[in-house]
């Protein structure tokens, strides 16, 4: 397994509704590399986003699904989500100023 770096593990948050409602209980859902552990994904957290303390870490796996054109099938990439819930004492995190 490759060397993963605390930058390299979260690649975005994902933006929807139901992760969105989560905020509000100090629950945030990131898109992170596959490769990463829970552990990981908590010390990059804390890392990236000073002040925070993470209480636990949800990680959900999704395989690629297979796509066709004509002939030809293929599989989709497969990704990596952590929802991740923070401390009552710690800092929220900040995906939009002002939100």
């Amino acid at each position: 397994m490759a060397d993963i770096r605390y930058y390299d593990v979260i690649l975005k948050p994902v933006i929807t509704e139901k992760s969105m409602s989560g905020m509000g209980d100090k629950e945030y859902t990131f898109l992170v590399h596959p490769d990463a552990t829970k552990t990981q994904v908590k010390e990059a957290v804390e890392k990236m986003f000073e002040g925070t303390k993470v209480a636990r870490v949800n990680t959900i796996n999704s395989v690629g699904k297979k796509k066709r054109r004509g002939t030809v099938v293929g599989v989709t990439a497969k990704t990596k989500k952590a929802i991740v819930k923070l401390t009552e004492d710690s800092k929220e995190i900040e995906i939009y100023p002002g939100l």
